[in-house]
């Protein structure tokens, strides 16, 4: 049986998607994923509902702020099975000689992430936590992470915010450090599938080994190198040199970045809302039972 999947955009941080397909596990389980791209992130999404695609993977955000603004139908998304638990973004810079602190970018120019809201908005909620106001930041939300990496070479900002390769190409052309990981506030619900109420009661089963499928991915990675894992996706990063990819896993890796599961995590999902509220993205308090399917949701 087959399955038109859709990725959200062509990340590294989506490696065990691209490993699961490398590795035969979904015609193990039965099924033939045909893998579509999206002309831009969030794009599945309007392909899905117009009936042209079965599921996708991305952000619950996009979940999270359907139900914030529309009410429940069929065509309603709900959440499945959690890849990326973890946030995949980092902050970077000149070396330091203390331990580097978020009110050390108080009064800084910095480049953060503009492709996609979920990064900017979650390290907004870093800093009010930490009692930093965004507005004393000198916020460039202009350019693309590339632009970023470029601007800071050049010294025209101090910190960029963005995930690999990017992080790695930075350390490598000397241009800055990892300051700070995202991934150390913990839980935070990053990349599930997703689908419409309506598809998921007609192909749940199809689903279901979609998610064993995936699931086969932790222990892989777990018993595996960065190394093993970057040469099994490198035909899906065709730009990202050998080096810098394998870096990339090994970040990652060493971060616990990747959950592989069927449930996902209560935490996690109420720190992204917690984000999403706070920055003024959403309005409501849309409940976890109401955006993650019922068959991933953790038994509180």
């Amino acid at each position: 049986m087959k399955i038109k999947l859709a990725e959200n955009f062509r990340a590294v941080f989506y490696a065990p998607f691209y490993a699961t397909h490398a590795l035969g596990l979904f015609k193990q389980e039965g099924i033939e994923i045909e893998l579509i791209d999206s002309p831009s992130p969030g794009s599945g999404i309007a392909d899905m509902l117009a009936g042209k695609i079965d599921v996708v993977w991305g952000g619950p955000l996009r979940v999270i702020k359907q139900r914030d603004q529309e009410a429940d139908s069929d065509n309603t998304l709900v959440a499945f099975c959690e890849v990326v638990g973890k946030d995949p973004f980092f902050l970077v810079g000149a070396p330091r000689e203390k331990e580097f602190r978020l009110s050390d970018l108080i009064g800084r120019k910095i480049g953060v992430v503009t492709e996609v809201p979920t990064p900017w908005l979650c390290l907004q909620q870093d800093l009010r936590e930490a009692g930093v106001a965004v507005d004393w930041l000198l916020v460039n939300s202009d350019r693309t992470m590339g632009k970023n990496l470029e601007a800071l070479a050049a010294g025209t900002i101090d910190y960029a915010q963005y995930f690999e390769p990017f992080v790695s190409q930075t350390l490598a052309n000397g241009a800055g450090v990892v300051l700070h990981a995202a991934n150390s506030r913990g839980p935070t619900a990053y990349t599930t599938f997703i689908s419409t109420r309506k598809i998921i009661a007609q192909k749940k089963a199809l689903f279901e080994a979609m998610i064993r499928a995936v699931e086969q991915m932790g222990p892989w990675i777990d018993a595996h190198t960065g190394k093993e894992l970057a040469a099994l996706v490198a035909p899906f990063y065709p730009h990202v040199a050998t080096d810098i990819l394998v870096q990339s896993m090994d970040r990652y890796k060493k971060a616990g970045l990747w959950f592989c599961k069927k449930t996902i995590s209560r935490v996690g999902f109420e720190r992204l809302k917690l984000s999403m509220r706070q920055g003024g993205f959403i309005d409501s308090d849309p409940s976890y039972e109401n955006c993650i399917a019922e068959f991933s949701q953790e038994v509180s």
